[in-house]
């Protein structure tokens, strides 16, 4: 059994460059027939420009399981810290030139 396991491990390398991250407080997300966009956002206040930090392309199944992941995620934090605070307010957005078809 543990045979198979080590059969079925991936290795990850996080480059330095990636492991920083990068910061975004505003993430548009928009969909084709065959894939999801998500661009992750950093406005500043007072600034009217905000520039895309970050595009993830994902197809349709990863779409679907990186949701899942991520409400089994947050189901995990509130149980440990407490529910986050929404105020289901719309963020105050400058004026873009397309349509998102949602935000995050």
């Amino acid at each position: 059994m543990a045979e198979e396991n080590k059969k079925n491990q991936v290795n990850i390398e996080l480059p330095e460059e990636i492991a920083e991250g990068v910061y975004a407080n505003l993430a548009i997300i928009s969909h084709s027939q065959s894939e999801f966009v998500v661009d992750f956002i950093r406005m500043v206040p007072n600034v009217p420009k905000a520039k895309v930090k970050s595009r993830v392309i994902l197809s349709p199944g990863h779409a679907k399981r990186l949701y899942k992941a991520l409400a089994d995620n947050l189901k995990k934090f509130e149980a440990q810290y407490g529910p986050i605070k929404d105020d289901n307010k719309p963020p105050q957005m400058p004026p873009m030139n397309f349509t998102p078809t949602a935000q995050a």
